[in-house]
């Protein structure tokens, strides 16, 4: 059995250089060098009047509120999401999430592939590259989050 404790994932804080309240943290639990077959996890949080980043991703994914109140928006729709509500976000239509309560925002993200990636309006810094996703083949491999974490953090 292949497990994950939000609790002790590594977070990786990322931003736009040129919008201050474009800023999250997140992670992949679960993805292709983790074991998946055929789907990928990711987890994020975001503060109160921050947002996610408009982006596309490679592969549908449904979005489940953990906590907080979102402001969903996909494509040109708005919608509203809290505790325990979902959202389904076509493979590459454009989206974002906006935490518009008063608690942190966190989400979890189902991806129908294991390797996925998102595509950013912006460059998402600390990294600096707009298509970032599942840890990339490094070599002739696959890296794991935490040397993609460690690699970026100088740790």
């Amino acid at each position: 059995m292949i497990t994950s404790n939000l609790k002790s994932l590594n977070l990786l804080e990322c931003w736009f250089e040129n919008d201050l309240t474009t800023r999250q943290r997140a992670a992949f639990p679960f993805y292709k060098s983790t074991g998946t077959k055929n789907l990928s996890v990711v987890y994020f949080e975001v503060e109160p009047g921050n947002s996610l980043g408009t982006h596309t991703d490679s592969a549908e994914e449904i979005i489940l509120v953990l906590e907080g109140k979102a402001e969903a928006t996909v494509d040109n729709e708005k919608g509203e999401l809290t505790k325990g509500e979902m959202a389904l976000i076509p493979n590459m239509v454009p989206h974002n999430i906006r935490n518009i309560g008063t608690e942190t925002l966190k989400v979890v993200g189902f991806f129908s592939s294991p390797n996925v990636v998102s595509t950013f309006v912006e460059p998402l810094m600390p990294i600096n590259q707009k298509a970032v996703g599942t840890p990339p083949i490094e070599g002739d491999r696959l890296m794991t989050w935490n040397e993609i974490f460690s690699k970026i953090v100088g740790n």
